[in-house]
């Protein structure tokens, strides 16, 4: 009977693990769920005892790949009066995001994380054009660019426009290119994935919520820094919302 039991408490849990992890705005609360707005945004590093080696990402991410190597979700609320068109212009402003800081937990400092970064004519055009203006910022709209980090260098991306209304905008970001550390390849394309919601809560609110993966075959040298991905979660939502991207205090120390 207890060995019974115990197992019966054994597929609870895994079944548990299985049916957790985040859960992004789509037709259901999300989890995490959005903080207060005076608050600071909710930044969780999810791990593979959480949630199964084989975790299934929710449908409306539009990943088909099971599973993961680090997976990082930001949730926040945010006061923004500009309205949708705004939004979309700072998000096609891919110039900006050049610059972008981060607190570097092994260096213990303030450090750009973007280097450069620049809007491209398609996946395998190598010249700078000018960013993406509003008209092109469309639903279905598929976009590329390139954007060199201070440590894997240049890579270029894909950026799909999945909605664009009045309330609601959903852009999911992936990584097109293969990414090194010097000679070592980091990251295959597709293994860098990011997925944005943003809602519009009233007229000077938005709801922000962000999933960041990197896939489960990705080299082991870009695994196993949690901290480091939160800032670098962080500082992207801070670009976003316009907030200093090296505003005291950081994420994660």
């Amino acid at each position: 009977m207890t060995r019974l039991a115990l197992c019966v408490t054994l597929l609870g849990l895994t079944y548990g693990r299985a049916q957790g992890g985040p859960q992004p705005p789509c037709e259901t609360a999300p989890s995490p769920p959005y903080p207060d707005l005076n608050n600071s945004p909710i930044v969780k590093a999810w791990n593979q005892y959480e949630l199964g080696r084989d975790w299934k990402p929710p449908a409306c991410a539009g990943w088909a790949a099971v599973g993961f190597s680090s997976l990082i979700t930001t949730v926040a609320r945010f006061r923004y009066a500009s309205g949708a068109e705004a939004l979309l212009r700072h998000i096609g402003a891919i110039s900006q995001l050049a610059g972008m800081r981060y607190w570097s937990t092994t260096h213990q400092q303030w450090r750009t994380l973007i280097v450069d970064a620049y809007a491209l004519t398609d996946s395998q055009s190598t010249a700078r054009r000018g960013d993406f203006a509003l008209d092109e910022i469309q639903k279905g709209s598929v976009l590329y660019l390139e954007q060199a980090d201070n440590l894997s260098g240049k890579a270029v991306y894909r950026m799909h426009i999945a909605e664009v209304s009045a309330d609601r905008i959903v852009f999911d970001v992936e990584n097109v290119s293969l990414m090194r550390y010097y000679f070592v390849t980091l990251f295959h394309p597709g293994d860098v994935q990011s997925v944005y919601f943003l809602d519009r809560e009233s007229d000077s609110v938005w709801r922000y919520y962000s999933i960041a993966r990197t896939g489960r075959n990705a080299s082991r040298l870009a695994a196993g820094h949690d901290a480091s991905s939160i800032n670098r979660a962080v500082a992207f939502y801070r670009s976003l919302v316009g907030i200093p991207t090296d505003q005291e205090p950081p994420a994660a120390r």
